[in-house]
């Protein structure tokens, strides 16, 4: 039987204390490997970019290149990218709204439970879900800009594409989405890969916020 390979996450945080304290609780997971660490958003993108990991721990408030900067700049890169999962001291932080933008894949706050973090970053690291919907759903409500009008992309979609960004919103990964639509997953990845072309998102995350501030799924 093989053993599949343990995730491998960075953790950027300018408190060493916070960062060791994380380091202690991942590395006591038997699948979960600290493969690196950053006191800066500037570290952050050269440590990634050096070590490739599956998940990064960014906090969003650094000095110099901040969290925010930093995801946007490793999303960006060459290569798979990690998921990044931000981390923040208060829930309705703007910067956080702002790192989901950027294309975060979800945030913690640093008072979360152990076991919550560690469930958090294996449910980043192997699937293609959202993390906490609902939170995203109540930033988006307390942050997403005002619009006169929907953007010109919300015509753009077709029903089924309507339905799948629904579920993306839902936090659901792709094989359920196929799930509930009684389709395969390959044409579910399709529609997905459709959304994202439209709305002009690099992914599902970003696709989720703008569909928020669109209106199109009730954030405003």
């Amino acid at each position: 039987m093989t053993v599949p390979a343990p995730i491998r996450v960075v953790l950027a945080d300018d408190e060493r204390m916070v960062r060791s304290a994380l380091r202690a609780i991942l590395s006591a997971e038997p699948d979960l490997e600290v493969a690196g660490e950053a006191a800066t958003g500037a570290e952050a993108v050269a440590v990634v970019r050096e070590l490739r990991p599956d998940v990064v721990l960014m906090d969003v408030r650094m000095p110099g290149t901040d969290g925010i900067r930093a995801t946007e700049t490793i999303l960006a890169g060459p290569g798979e990218p990690p998921r990044i999962v931000v981390v923040t001291t208060f829930e309705n932080d703007a910067y956080v709204y702002d790192a989901l933008r950027a294309g975060a894949a979800g945030f913690l706050l640093k008072r979360a439970e152990a076991d919550a973090l560690v469930g958090a970053v294996r449910l980043v690291a192997r699937s293609d879900t959202l993390l906490f919907p609902e939170a995203v759903r109540a930033l988006a409500a307390e942050h997403a800009r005002a619009r006169p009008a929907p953007p010109a992309w919300v015509g753009r979609l077709t029903g089924r594409e309507r339905e799948v960004l629904r579920h993306m919103a839902g936090g659901l990964t792709n094989a359920e989405i196929a799930g509930r639509l009684g389709v395969g997953a390959a044409t579910v990845k399709t529609h997905v890969a459709s959304v994202l072309a439209k709305t002009g998102a690099r992914d599902r995350t970003q696709a989720v916020v703008a569909a928020y501030e669109a209106g199109f799924l009730g954030g405003r």
